[in-house]
């Protein structure tokens, strides 16, 4: 039998570990009485994840012939892949190191030297009872279909999709909307530069429509996701346009014969009209139009009303196309990136503010779309009569952030969103204007600078939270139809009320209502509010626990738009680097069933958060695929019988960690235990 050889090493961490555990001590300890259980060295070193400290593993491995390491340091989370690649370099399997977590386990929750040194000590005792019991293990490899899906037609997805096909590899792009564009093409203009949204949206729009490499998907939804890295199967459900892409000209005569006059409540965000059948906006990509059969008479008519937009249609053959249906699609991809985006908050929530009830009381979003040029007012800032320029207004921040009752999170863009429409009203009203904000940020690459400006624009800022905003007058004989903003001026230390003819919400970013169900088909998990959770906030903020999906823009979390664009062409960079590898080797922690122990039960199957057993009827067990096994270990604790095992968590591996710690806890004083 091969003696095991065990190197440990105790980490300083600069002072987080040393600041609070005796790491001398805990390296003399494994050193002397550890020696009986395989150590044959310890040492402490400053910093273990440098250069130097790597070299060191490297160099006791090839010199002492060290057939085991154990690394005290930080969590395995983020220095885990260091000390592998440190034993792969010097030729042991990677897979026979171990971490121990004495920085976050010991050292980040003990203020006691004494106690938190003796709790050091026995997570080392157990690290080293459980990686003698390791196993060499070899990385399992996949090959990497060069196709990608980027799912979200906003300004990340795009990037995001440009960045891949520019690379020279095939993207299908997916949009559930009719046009891509997402949230930025409602936008008027950009902050800090107040560059046009639509002059720099557009150029992307048209080049990933046009794009030889870029299938575009519309007016599409992702139904269902099948497989795994390198090798997905992507339903996709179309839905009816009712217009023939291949032979409508976009002449909008259809447009304009409609009769038939709505409300649009989504693109011009409730204040402006459309048709039944309509241009998704000017700028659209497709430039199609589309027709709505929730609004269309020979929809809600019984299938034999009007058909205008036929009769008067020019094409040969007509492009209304009224027996459309919806039309199943399969694709074939290696990678996914999701830039699904956000919600905007549903400012009627905060009835204190009187939006949805107060006639002049907008969003944010409707303001946006009636200073453009191509909006429902042609540019212009009115009342909701339609004709009235205000001479007074009130715009408040964070409705629906930082708030306990709605949204904790700030929602990043509000305070530059804010500042922004009131240099827009005060540029084309000369109105007065009263920015409410709780706390103003602007850390971004001149954001500060425009702040500045906007104060030189002569805008008043008033620090405090909003209570209320209600049409009840000053004297309650004088009906003078103005709005009034209830809030306290915590700088001059006053309650005021402030009259006003127009009041803005900046309403909150949100994630999508069906960001869960969305998880759930690409088998990545949600953050309790319901973001997109990365696989690490700072170390990989585009990559999920799901091998081949990635997330970029908004559906990560609340960003402006450089950082989605940002975002959006790291996760394509990602994506580059699995498909010029051509194979993909991922971690060989994965779940396995013994198929002699295994009853059949089935109880696994609906278990796994990633799909990845199926159940084998030829032969009444159950098995993993290890490709999409994420080694989270459910289907293991679950199985009745005890026929799944975790390969690097397996039984006998945990339960020589939890002798080897208690065995040294008992060794304790009582009051370091």
């Amino acid at each position: 039998m091969v003696q095991e050889k065990v190197g440990v090493y105790v980490c300083h961490c600069g002072s987080n570990i040393a600041g609070v555990v005796d790491v001398g001590d805990v390296a003399r300890f494994a050193a002397e009485e550890l020696k009986d259980r395989g150590v044959a060295l310890a040492r402490d070193y400053t910093f273990m994840c440098s250069v130097s400290g790597q070299d060191m593993i490297e160099r006791d491995i090839r010199e002492l012939g060290l057939t085991r390491v154990v690394v005290a340091a930080c969590s395995p989370h983020l220095h885990e892949a260091t000390f592998r690649g440190a034993c792969a370099r010097a030729g042991l399997n990677p897979y026979l190191s171990e971490m121990a977590s004495i920085r976050e386990h010991v050292a980040w929750v003990h203020r006691d030297p004494q106690a938190a040194t003796a709790k050091a000590k026995a997570i080392v005792a157990g690290t080293v009872a459980r990686v003698l019991r390791n196993e060499p293990l070899q990385a399992i490899e996949v090959p990497i279909d060069a196709r990608t899906l980027v799912v979200g037609g906003g300004i990340a997805g795009i990037q995001a999709a440009l960045e891949v096909a520019e690379a020279g590899y095939d993207v299908h792009l997916i949009e559930r909307e009719p046009s891509l564009g997402g949230h930025m093409a409602q936008f008027d203009k950009t902050f800090p530069t107040l560059d046009c949204a639509a002059c720099i949206l557009t150029p992307k729009m048209a080049a990933a429509g046009a794009h030889p490499k870029i299938h575009l998907h519309t007016w599409s939804e992702v139904e269902k996701v099948e497989g795994q890295v390198g090798d997905y199967t992507v339903h996709v459900r179309r839905k009816p346009r009712y217009v023939d892409a291949d032979v409508c000209t976009g002449c909008g005569i259809c447009v304009e014969k409609c009769p038939v006059v709505v409300v649009d409540d989504t693109f011009e965000a409730g204040i402006g009209y459309r048709k039944a059948i309509y241009w998704p906006f000017a700028q659209a990509v497709p430039n199609l139009p589309v027709l709505d059969p929730a609004t269309c008479t020979y929809f809600v008519g019984g299938k034999g009303g009007c058909r205008a937009c036929e009769k008067f249609c020019p094409t040969v053959p007509n492009s209304i196309r009224f027996d459309q249906h919806e039309e199943p699609l399969t694709l074939r991809v290696g990678n996914i990136i999701l830039a699904t985006g956000f919600d905007l908050f549903d400012a009627r929530r905060v009835a204190q503010y009187g939006y949805g009830r107060l006639a002049n009381v907008f969003t944010s979003l409707e303001l946006e779309r009636m200073c453009s040029a191509a909006g429902p007012t042609g540019g212009k800032v009115v009342l909701r009569d339609g004709h009235t320029t205000p001479r007074s207004v009130g715009i408040v921040h964070c409705v629906g952030s930082r708030d306990r009752n709605y949204n904790r999170h700030c929602s990043a863009i509000c305070c530059m969103q804010s500042l922004k429409t009131a240099h827009l009203i005060k540029e084309r009203t000369g109105a007065e204007v009263y920015d409410f904000y709780i706390d103003m940020r602007s850390p971004g690459k001149e954001y500060d600078e425009f702040y500045q400006r906007v104060l030189d624009d002569g805008v008043h800022f008033i620090r405090g939270k909003v209570a209320e905003i209600s049409d009840v007058p000053l004297d309650p004989g004088e009906e003078d139809g103005r709005l009034y903003v209830q809030v306290e001026d915590t700088l001059a230390g006053l309650r005021r009320r402030i009259p006003v003819d127009m009041v803005v919400l900046s309403a909150a970013l949100e994630p999508r209502r069906d960001s869960a169900e969305v998880g759930r088909i690409f088998g990545i998990a949600c953050s309790t509010r319901g973001w997109f959770i990365e696989k690490h906030a700072k170390l990989d903020p585009v990559a999920t626990m799901t091998e081949g999906v990635f997330v970029a823009g908004c559906a990560q979390g609340p960003k402006d738009i450089p950082a989605s664009v940002a975002q959006g062409a790291a996760a394509a960079a990602r994506v580059l680097n699995h498909i010029r590898q051509g194979v993909l080797s991922l971690e060989p922690v994965r779940a396995g069933v013994l198929a002699e122990r295994c009853s059949g039960c089935r109880l696994c199957n609906g278990l796994c958060p990633f799909n990845a057993i199926r159940f084998d009827a030829e032969h009444g067990v159950s098995e993993i695929n290890a490709a999409l096994c994420q080694g989270c270990g459910t289907c293991v604790a679950a199985c009745p019988a005890g026929a799944i095992q975790g390969s690097g968590f397996s039984d006998a591996q945990l339960y020589a960690q939890i002798d080897g710690l208690l065995a040294d806890l008992r060794r304790q004083p009582a009051e370091a235990t």
